[in-house]
């Protein structure tokens, strides 16, 4: 097969020395090229230049960012997507079952694509945007702006306990908490004055070290969107239910400010005052209307066999 080896150079966990391992176990048994991003939003175009060219796999060594650009590129395309872990927490090719380590990753990689191990998914969309695994609003989009506000070397050292700090920082902040957003469901319920939001696309939500966070534990690869509500921000909620999450879910299952529904086609989120939102971890600005759905059958991806 003919993969392109698209790497973030500045991603967490990237370095050279791994890339040459990666690129010599791909190149054992199929045609590898590489290319390097050097600015947002450069992923998409080189993954569009790469179906266009007819690649057969781009595999992306780099973390969620710029593998959902990537996946932008290449929505309705017959060429695959294939996450390599190179970021700080790597959230969908821990989804889909590759190993946390990127060599490791890249010989499960190589072995799925010599039984063609390929599949079409659905995926998540925030307006035009795609998400493979969640979209957020409000409260967890300002803690992912916070923590982009370090450079790459502390994020690269310290990734887990910066996040920490930024959602103690938001939470007591009046930029944290200044989310009130209407959220509407298609054919459903409608919730006012929701406070925080989480679009699923798969489960989990993220990951704390080495502990996954389930929030919607029905949401997988091959299923429609799951919608969990906020209406309120309250630390013993926050909290408990990041425990809650790693653990049962039974804390978060009870609160009375939090409401999760499954398998729904579209969310209506809007607000007179503009609100965050973020996509697959990566802070994509502030709206006062946003219309999440799911589209079926849209990406191709590479899955360890």
């Amino acid at each position: 097969m003919r993969v392109l080896l698209l790497v973030n150079p500045t991603a967490s966990s990237a370095t050279p020395r791994k890339r040459a391992s990666i690129r010599k176990i791909l190149s054992e048994t199929h045609e590898v090229e590489v290319a390097e991003t050097s600015r947002r939003g450069h992923a998409t175009l080189l993954a569009r230049a790469a179906a266009d060219d007819g690649f057969d796999v781009v595999a992306v060594y780099a973390g969620d960012g710029t593998l959902n650009e990537a996946a932008a590129g290449l929505l309705h395309r017959d060429t695959a997507l294939a996450p390599l872990p190179g970021g700080s927490t790597n959230v969908y090719s821990q989804t889909l079952g590759y190993p946390r380590h990127a060599v490791d990753a890249a010989r499960a990689l190589a072995a799925a694509l010599d039984q063609k191990s390929l599949r079409r998914v659905g995926v998540g969309l925030a307006d035009d945007r795609p998400f493979l695994f969640c979209a957020g609003i409000g409260f967890d989009a300002a803690v992912i702006r916070r923590v982009e506000r370090h450079s790459r070397w502390v994020k690269r050292v310290a990734s887990h306990p910066v996040h920490i700090a930024a959602a103690v920082h938001s939470f007591f902040s009046p930029v944290g908490r200044a989310t009130h957003v209407n959220v509407d469901v298609d054919d459903g319920p409608s919730f006012s004055n929701v406070r925080f939001a989480i679009v699923s696309k798969a489960t989990p939500y993220t990951h704390l070290g080495r502990l996954p966070l389930n929030i919607a534990r029905n949401a997988t690869i091959d299923t429609r969107l799951s919608l969990t509500t906020f209406t309120a921000l309250r630390a013993l909620t926050l909290v408990g239910g990041a425990a809650s999450s790693i653990r049962s879910g039974k804390f978060l299952a009870r609160r009375k400010d939090v409401v999760t529904i499954d398998d729904l086609a579209g969310i209506h989120v809007h607000a007179e005052t503009p609100f965050p939102y973020q996509v697959d971890g990566d802070d994509a600005g502030d709206v006062t209307e946003l219309r999440l759905r799911y589209e079926p059958d849209a990406l191709a991806i590479a899955l360890p066999s």
